[in-house]
């Protein structure tokens, strides 16, 4: 019975997909290519060749999974909007050429339905590990750290305006202390990694943007650099140095000794950042939001496996990340000296 339910969706999603493409580009637009690309349970990614008269355009959509509109809906119009921002600001970005959803409809003549962006595809790599290694990207590793650094300045440049209109968010640090309590598990060395931050927590110089997520594995990179910045659902207002520190995070360098992304150093970052617009960066202060991110990437990798071992989801991916989290505890130990 469970070939015929996930055909019926997949039918279903598909013809999804031709109505959107008719509704922005015309009756007479064509689907010659489709394919759904792996990853995300909420929502679903397709790559998609539209044949509009002679043009061709290359694109991605992002929509709904079936039943999950209502859960996810507000945040992919807030992305679209983010993306818009971020575009006007100078941010390698995809271009938005169509979106849907509880705050955004564009273009206007599009028919109130599921909510969805349409953007174009970006072609380059975006696994790290091929980043990092192959020989196609030798050039562009030499200048990742430096153009991670200008595409955060812009980042940094956007209005918060582009925000989704939501309460502001409560102090990250106390935030990650009550998950790890709810989780119920000891960890001595991230109760000690709270307490330090919480006694040398840096002042915050201004309140911008942040991404919230920027590390290599959410760039598309070429031979020449970054092409895009993808994966805008966590942005937030906060400390423009989170997302510095987040880049450093030793979990993105893939095995690589090279602090930022595992392409390169602080000096690299910071100096492009700066240089970039960026305000000036307190070394102390990047240190303290990089010891942050392992920290929260290691509760982060505690309640991936308290999932999986508690039943929520029975994955082998989820206890593979679980066994990580002694990694994380390294870190610190490393970090906090």
């Amino acid at each position: 019975m469970t070939e015929p339910v996930h055909s019926s969706v997949h039918s279903v999603v598909h013809s999804v997909v031709h109505s959107i493409v008719r509704e922005v580009f015309g009756p007479g637009a064509s689907v010659p290519f489709s394919s759904r690309l792996p990853g995300g349970a909420s929502r679903e990614t397709w790559a998609l060749d539209v044949l509009d008269g002679d043009e061709r355009h290359e694109l991605i959509l992002r929509l709904d999974s079936p039943g999950a509109a209502l859960e996810a809906g507000g945040s992919l119009a807030s992305e679209a909007v983010l993306m818009r921002a971020a575009a006007e600001a100078g941010v390698p970005v995809p271009r938005v050429v169509a979106a849907r959803g509880a705050e955004v409809s564009v273009p206007p003549t599009v028919a109130a339905g599921e909510p969805y962006i349409l953007m174009t595809r970006v072609a380059g790599e975006t696994i790290p590990r091929r980043i990092l290694r192959d020989e196609a990207y030798a050039r562009a590793r030499h200048r990742l750290a430096a153009q991670c650094g200008e595409a955060l300045a812009a980042i940094h440049r956007m209005p918060l305006s582009a925000l989704p209109p939501v309460p502001a968010a409560e102090d990250p640090l106390r935030q990650w202390r009550d998950v790890l309590d709810q989780i119920g598990e000891p960890h001595p060395v991230f109760e000690l990694a709270f307490r330090r931050l919480a006694a040398t927590r840096p002042a915050a110089a201004r309140r911008t943007v942040v991404h919230g997520d920027f590390r290599n594995g959410n760039l598309i990179v070429g031979p020449e650099g970054i092409r895009a910045v993808l994966d805008w659902e966590l942005a937030h207002a906060g400390d423009p140095v989170e997302d510095l520190g987040w880049l450093c995070v030793k979990a993105w360098r893939f095995g690589s000794p090279l602090p930022v992304g595992g392409f390169g150093d602080y000096d690299d970052l910071v100096s492009a950042y700066e240089k970039a617009g960026g305000q000036p960066v307190d070394r102390d202060a990047l240190r303290w939001w990089e010891t942050f991110g392992v920290l929260k990437w290691g509760v982060i990798c505690v309640m991936q496996t308290m999932r999986h071992l508690r039943g929520g989801a029975r994955s082998v991916e989820l206890a593979a990340i679980g066994r990580r989290v002694c990694e994380n505890e390294w870190d610190l130990l490393r970090l906090l000296g």
